[in-house]
């Protein structure tokens, strides 16, 4: 009887690959599906476990439920916040940081945290459920999702770290930390590591803490002593984070960052740098003074978008074009926060921070 439910269950699956198959050419991404389902097959035939099957199926099943919780919400920029989980409501650095996911709401962003108390509660009651997701993970000595985000449908179960972490730093348009232990220091050196090596595109990085306190300071104490002293880090990359104690200054940092900058994508070895109004070219020319020295080749140019970005839905956004050495990302954001200087957003731009992504 059971081999007889198996076997139905094959011919039942066969159909539906082959179904499949059938409709690809017609599919708007196709190529990327035959791709992945390729990509099955060959596992099909290799010599692996059923562990390693287990954990390609569970990390699929994370990533599932990921994209299809964000789509509806691609469009809208994102606050991610991280802190420990072990901070009380009644402590300081849980205030600041209820009211900074409260104020950064405000302003039109949603906040992303990973579900659990302290400081990731702190984000999720301050900015309300609607205006919230949660990046969950069970661990074994902390309870569940916390009361402001449990049982909402942006809620969303992780089996993996690693599959957690991904949709934290694809989705998220900022970062902010607060103090925590292993796991928040982890976030803080990853996101600065995909930054430095070009791997996620910039974004402002802000780590907070209370007045007075000294959580931050001492990180970037050690950080200039063993990483920047050393020369094992470049003098720019502290320019990839803002420290501060003061939420206004934090909520700048941000908004400020995506002032005149809107975002920035690869194309062959071009970067392509979208912007939200256009630049003078007596400002393209002050940034070719000044920023030449991260160009491989060539000048930055200003740019409609390329034949490559035809589907792309920024495609009317004016641009500046370069080709970016892929190694100078402190240097990178210095370039970032002078075209937010030199350009000017229209009054709409202003009004309505922040822009639809």
């Amino acid at each position: 009887m059971a081999s007889d439910r198996t076997d139905q269950a094959i011919e039942s699956l066969q159909t539906t690959v082959n179904d499949l198959f059938q409709q690809l050419p017609n599919l708007r991404h196709g190529e990327l599906i035959a791709q992945a389902l390729a990509l099955i097959v060959r596992l099909s035939g290799d010599d692996i476990d059923r562990l390693d099957w287990k954990i390609l199926n569970a990390s699929l099943q994370d990533m599932e439920r990921a994209f299809s919780t964000f789509y509806p919400y691609r469009h809208v920029r994102k606050v991610a916040i991280f802190g420990s989980a072990r901070i009380s409501p009644d402590t300081e650095e849980y205030q600041m940081a209820r009211e900074f996911a409260r104020c950064v709401t405000a302003q039109g962003y949603m906040v992303i945290t990973g579900a659990g108390g302290g400081i990731m509660q702190a984000g999720n009651e301050g900015a309300g459920a609607d205006q919230s997701f949660g990046l969950n993970i069970q661990l074994p000595f902390e309870q569940g999702a916390n009361p402001f985000i449990e049982g909402d449908p942006k809620l969303i179960p992780f089996k993996y770290f690693f599959t957690r972490k991904v949709f934290f730093l694809r989705e998220s348009d900022a970062l902010a930390l607060f103090p925590g232990g292993f796991g928040t220091q982890d976030e803080a050196f990853e996101c600065l590591t995909l930054t430095q090596t070009g791997k996620s595109a910039p974004v402002p990085l802000v780590l907070i803490d209370k007045p007075g306190g000294s959580y931050w300071h001492d990180w970037a104490e050690y950080v200039d002593k063993q990483l920047l002293k050393r020369g094992l880090i470049s003098s720019d990359d502290p320019s990839l984070y803002t420290i501060t104690e003061d939420l206004d200054v934090a909520r700048e940092a941000i908004s400020s960052f995506y002032r005149v900058y809107h975002s920035s994508r690869y194309v062959g070895e071009q970067l392509v740098v979208r912007l939200k109004s256009d630049l003078t070219d007596e400002s393209v020319a002050l940034l070719n003074e000044n920023f030449a020295d991260i160009l491989v080749k060539g000048t930055i140019e200003k740019s409609q978008a390329l034949p490559q970005e035809a589907q792309d839905e920024t495609s009317e956004f004016p641009r500046l074009v370069l080709n970016f050495n892929q190694k100078d990302s402190g240097r990178l954001y210095r370039f970032i926060a002078t075209v937010n200087q030199l350009g000017t957003p229209t009054s709409q731009e202003v009004s309505a921070h922040p822009e639809r992504k």
